[in-house]
């Protein structure tokens, strides 16, 4: 269940992470774990993560103070594309593009520093397009997903809880009424 996998805590001042957040002055909002705190991180995370640029962690702290999520969170989110994952994120997005363009793509890729000079106008804008597709589209797909998801948990939770009342109060009536017998 996502619920319990993100248990909400309460950072105690006099814990390391409290006195730090108050050190800095950092908004304990930062590392919430509520539900808005952490969809939000990961669609911050991964709206980074898609695009092909350095220092993608960056963009994430430029971002923070216009949407108030969970930056660990988004942190991991953008960790997705790393070295091992970027050329076959970079290679779908290129494809994507190219399908969105309606362009046949490059057949014949060399992996020379002297092709993608010569080919650099022929990448970039498939790239870019698929890229925003990636970014925007897919992103808030898996943010609503997350929402949707934590809700189910939340309500499940809730349910669960309700039954067991249900059957515990039950069980004390059937015990009563053995015991008035």
């Amino acid at each position: 269940m996502i619920r319990k996998l993100f248990k909400k805590q309460r950072h105690d001042p006099e814990s390391k992470i409290g006195k730090a957040l108050a050190k800095y002055n950092i908004p304990p909002e930062y590392f919430g774990v509520s539900r808005r705190a952490v969809s939000r991180g990961i669609l911050v995370g991964l709206f980074w993560g898609f695009i092909p640029m350095p220092m993608q962690m960056l963009g994430v702290v430029l971002t923070t103070p216009l949407l108030r999520f969970n930056v660990p969170v988004a942190i991991a989110m953008v960790w997705l594309s790393n070295p091992l994952t970027m050329p076959a994120m970079y290679y779908m997005e290129y494809k994507t593009g190219n399908l969105l363009l309606g362009r046949p793509g490059l057949e014949h890729v060399t992996m020379s520093l002297e092709w993608f000079k010569t080919h650099w106008s022929d990448i970039v804008v498939p790239l870019y397009v698929g890229t925003a597709f990636y970014s925007i589209v897919v992103s808030y797909l898996i943010y609503l997903l997350v929402n949707r998801l934590w809700v189910r948990s939340v309500k499940r939770e809730k349910h669960r809880r309700e039954a067991e009342r249900r059957l515990r109060k039950a069980q004390e009536r059937s015990d009563d009424y053995a015991e008035i017998r």
